[in-house]
């Protein structure tokens, strides 16, 4: 079984400085709740091909997990691949002008459950994925607002 969420916000900052918080993967800590750190593998720009290293929590222990970045299109969109548990979960980011400086962002994830994932029921564990992403979303967008008060943000 797959499913799929989706969380839609819209940001008070142009595309770019959402492109740029977002591609700025060392402060994924701020707005991803088990993301403790991140990193790209080797160093280097987000890029097709390349792998996130994550110091992560979830259910309450610390461990090491890997994303690969499987799109990038910039500043439009951009996705990853790697694991929930023991299924393939895909991710994602889509941007679009919202006018008056503002832009829509969505976030998508689709888990494929496998193993024994499959134990789980399906709709409560998408309800839970659901409930985290509109949690990410309202710090990003928290994130990004502060930044470009601040006047940190892109021109």
């Amino acid at each position: 079984m797959t499913f799929r969420t989706e969380s839609r916000i819209t940001v008070a900052g142009s595309v770019t400085d959402v492109w740029a918080y977002l591609c700025d993967v060392g402060r994924w800590s701020e707005w991803a709740p088990t993301v403790l750190e991140c990193r790209v593998r080797g160093g280097g720009i987000l890029q097709p091909g390349v792998w996130l290293e994550q110091r992560a929590r979830d259910y309450g222990f610390n461990h090491r997990r890997t994303e690969q970045v499987t799109a990038v299109d910039p500043p439009r969109s951009m996705a990853f691949v790697g694991t929930m548990g023991t299924s393939v979960a895909r991710w994602g980011m889509e941007f679009e002008p919202a006018g008056g400086g503002q832009t829509d962002a969505m976030m998508w994830v689709e888990v494929d459950l496998a193993n024994i994932m499959r134990a789980i029921p399906g709709h409560a564990l998408q309800g839970q994925v659901q409930r985290v992403s509109n949690i990410e979303m309202a710090a990003i967008k928290a994130a990004i607002e502060s930044d470009v008060q601040a006047g940190a943000a892109s021109p």
